[in-house]
């Protein structure tokens, strides 16, 4: 299948790259220290804790930190892993030749989603094997390690897809970084511009564009179905708003 043909052909020619080596390592040192940093800071009040009915346990003190720092963190580099998808075909002058082949312009554009996304999802996965050697001294709340999972990896999709998105607009890789991160940024604030009634900002009108909104109602551990449509429905139309860019080039 065509699809999974360029997924994988994106796949190794990202883990052939020195940048995204890079962007790996340094990013997996970064949360190394957060979650060290995170223990140290529950050993230092579990003893508070512990005269404290129902206080939060390891997984509400460490992990759901964890996780949404990760989510700061990725802001700023997805861009970076992100910006050479299409625009650096378009430079060297292979996108004619892609668009040229009798592959369909859907299989395209997921090929090369999934290639990206296949390697992003190397941090979730490095995050929850990381929160899984708690076990060693404590217990964790499953269902909210789970939610905490679902909503990173949903982040990192729908991270991917305006990269995608902005990588077809432009031949220059940079100019696609710094737009994916504006786009980005906007997204992860709207809602501060906009008064809110609760403390999750549920009462802002614009609290429903904001990423932050969704990501941090699933890292409270609620599995709300309309936050996971939310993330989907985002996804979908940057993945068809980069489907039509790509036709545009193909018709004559």
């Amino acid at each position: 299948m065509m699809v999974l043909h360029i997924a994988g052909r994106e796949l190794r020619s990202l883990f052939l790259s020195p940048l995204a080596w890079a962007v790996l390592a340094v990013m997996l040192l970064i949360h190394a220290y957060l979650f060290l940093s995170q223990i140290e800071q529950y050993l230092v009040i579990q003893p508070q804790l512990a005269l404290i009915e129902g206080a939060p346990g390891v997984t509400e003190v460490v992990v759901s930190p964890l996780f949404g720092s990760a989510a700061v963190v990725l802001l700023l580099v997805v861009p970076l892993l992100t910006m050479r998808l299409i625009s650096e075909e378009r430079r060297s002058g292979t996108l004619s030749l892609l668009l040229s082949a009798p592959v369909s312009m859907w299989e395209i554009v997921i090929g090369k989603y999934l290639g990206i996304v296949a390697f992003l999802f190397i941090l979730p996965a490095m995050l929850g094997l990381m929160s899984l050697s708690l076990l060693a001294g404590g217990s964790l709340d499953f269902g909210l390690l789970a939610a905490g999972l679902l909503g990173l990896a949903l982040m990192l999709a729908a991270f991917a897809a305006v990269g995608l998105f902005m990588s077809t607009l432009t031949i220059y890789p940079t100019v696609a970084a710094v737009s994916t991160f504006g786009v980005l940024l906007l997204l992860w604030i709207i809602d501060w511009a906009g008064g809110t009634t609760g403390e999750d900002g549920s009462g802002s009108a614009l609290a429903y564009f904001s990423m932050m909104h969704h990501f941090q109602v699933l890292l409270r551990g609620v599995f709300d179905t309309a936050d996971i449509a939310w993330f989907l429905l985002f996804i979908v139309t940057f993945l068809v708003l980069s489907i039509l860019r790509l036709e545009a080039d193909r018709l004559p």
